[in-house]
């Protein structure tokens, strides 16, 4: 589906509880009820459609791709809360109380004890789930445990949200808009057993096997894995899997890996860091440990931009791991185009696979331009930080609009290389960035 069909569809589900509302020609109240009631149509449907988001459907990530994705979840994730958290403090009209105008009590505000409970109980787990979210990375919690522990709250908010809507709320309660609440609801529960059940149990039918883990830089790890059985993935250079390694393929226990290899090959390789958690346990991953894959994922290839000149590759740390997978492709596949490849690192041994990237030079037309920020004595190639104007220097030149840009790296040096190629004048179509780091 084209992106612009995406963004009409997720604009129509999210603004149809306003027009069904609408619909009901009911008698209006006053404005603050009105503005109350219309929040929390909007918020609720945003917060359903949010389960779509975070679902890893290639369907929408591949045509916006996987950061975009994110990003608009994070987005309307907190327009949403702000949204619902916002909406009860907006109401003037007194609750349970008969208007002497009023004799339909069509204007006030009613609700059992249950729906008024269940409305309650959202609202304080939906401040639990945000702020989670937000300060996950200081909660004294495993990532693996914060995730099930997120998908279950979620669960809980949307249904006792929907219980609240449906029996507390003054357009909710029409055949219609009924439907559509629980039709949504369908849609964010079925995501959630589609992600958590449907997909372990495909993964479980295409195992892999550990081949070999070695060291091949300072903290830096090379995991390579083959298909159990005959089948092999079938990816395109630049994408990533999520990587379940020595756990049942229903376990959290997953992580987002780009791959290093080149398309076309059965086996499939990834650059690791050590980090902690399973980066931090590499050492003891014996080979012929089951492995399972979820993907390919992303959108950093290079399939729709077959018209561009040159092919700018921006690799930080171990973001080379999809460049690599992009350089031995292009070598694989005899591309001709001009290539350059900026990566930057701490030290000179965290470079990964410096004499391949030698070699290549010899079947590409490739100029290599290696960035130390803590260089040794002697070093001869460029210093400091892979900044601003680091990258507006080296892609300088009058075709610079031409060319396609891919990036992978820690956040603070893709934001920097955003920009310095932004000033140059690069459409912000041509360049390609791919983060699993996200705040």
């Amino acid at each position: 589906m084209p992106a612009i069909l995406l963004l009409i569809l997720y604009l129509a589900l999210t603004l149809a509880p306003l027009a069904l509302a609408w619909g009901q020609g009911l008698p209006p109240r006053g404005l603050w009820d009105e503005i109350a009631s219309g929040l929390a149509l909007t918020g609720f449907a945003i917060l359903l459609v949010e389960f779509v988001l975070s679902g890893r459907f290639r369907s929408i990530s591949g045509r916006i791709g996987l950061d975009v994705t994110m990003r608009y979840h994070q987005l309307l994730a907190r327009t949403a809360a702000v949204l619902l958290l916002l909406h009860p403090f907006l109401y003037r009209t007194p609750f349970g109380i008969d208007l002497p105008h009023d004799p339909t009590s069509q204007l006030r505000l009613n609700g059992d004890a249950g729906a008024i409970a269940a409305g309650v109980l959202a609202w304080l787990l939906l401040c639990v789930l945000v702020l989670t979210a937000i300060f996950r990375r200081k909660l004294p919690y495993r990532y693996e445990s914060w995730r099930i522990g997120h998908a279950v709250g979620a669960a809980l908010l949307v249904l006792l949200a929907a219980y609240h809507t449906i029996f507390m709320g003054r357009y909710s309660a029409a055949p219609w808009l009924t439907g559509f609440w629980l039709a949504l609801l369908a849609l964010a529960l079925g995501t959630l057993a589609f992600v958590y059940l449907v997909k372990p149990f495909v993964k479980r039918r295409h195992p892999y096997a550990v081949r070999s883990v070695r060291p091949i830089a300072e903290r830096i790890w090379e995991l390579t894995i083959e298909p159990a059985g005959p089948r092999a993935l079938s990816f395109k250079a630049g994408q990533f899997v999520w990587l379940t390694v020595g756990h049942s393929p229903f376990s959290p226990y997953e992580n987002p890996f780009s791959i290093a290899s080149a398309p076309g090959q059965r086996e499939i390789r990834f650059i690791i860091k050590e980090s902690g958690d399973f980066t931090g346990s590499l050492d003891r991953i014996a080979p012929g440990t089951i492995a399972y894959l979820d993907g390919p994922h992303g959108s950093l290839t290079l399939d729709r931009h077959a018209a561009a000149k040159g092919i700018a590759l921006i690799a930080g740390g171990v973001g080379i791991a999809p460049i690599l997978s992009h350089l031995r492709d292009l070598a694989a596949t005899g591309d001709k185009r001009p290539v350059i490849l900026l990566y930057g690192n701490r030290i000179a041994e965290q470079i990964v696979w410096r004499e391949e990237l030698a070699v290549l030079t010899e079947s590409l037309d490739l100029r290599i331009e290696l960035v130390l920020s803590d260089p040794p004595p002697g070093w001869t190639g460029r210093t400091g930080m892979l900044d601003t104007d680091t990258v507006s220097g080296i892609f300088r030149s009058p075709d610079a609009d031409d060319w396609v840009y891919l990036l992978c790296g820690p956040p603070a040096m893709m934001k920097a290389a955003e920009t310095g190629l932004l000033s140059l004048g690069v459409p912000g179509r041509h360049i390609l960035a791919e983060r699993f780091d996200y705040d």
